[in-house]
């Protein structure tokens, strides 16, 4: 069993923060617990846009607290993200985040991330090497 907690990997490598400043990262579960997904709670900072394409994940979120809207590329369809939502990137969905306030949200990838990424120009993170 393995047991760690927010406080703990707030202070520890686990924290990624992003290169460009729009986010935080605390990977609490990552390819290396072999549990075939990775499990992370993930604060996107109030006035931010971040342009992300999961070209090698899927991905589900469930925003906890704040408020924001996620646009898709493809259609440009615009969906309100505030408490109690779930979105899943089921299909690579390249899309936009914006948070209006502090968004705080709980995300699962699959495949599990290594711990280090960040967006690529993409926006993507490039997989986990075997």
């Amino acid at each position: 069993m393995i047991v760690r907690t927010l406080q703990e990997a707030l202070k520890t490598d686990r924290c990624k923060k992003a290169a460009n400043g729009n986010w935080q990262s605390v990977r609490l579960s990552l390819k290396d617990d072999n549990m075939g997904f990775s499990f992370h709670i993930t604060t996107i900072y109030a006035g931010t846009e971040t342009h992300i394409w999961y070209k090698y994940h899927l991905e589900t979120v469930y925003c906890i607290s704040g408020e924001g809207e996620i646009e898709t590329v493809a259609d440009g369809k615009v969906y309100p993200i505030k408490p109690g939502t779930v979105y899943i990137l089921d299909k690579h969905d390249e899309h936009y985040l914006r948070s209006f306030k502090d968004m705080e949200l709980a995300c699962v990838f699959n495949p599990p991330l290594r711990g280090d990424e960040d967006h690529d120009e993409d926006g993507a993170y490039r997989p986990a090497e075997d």
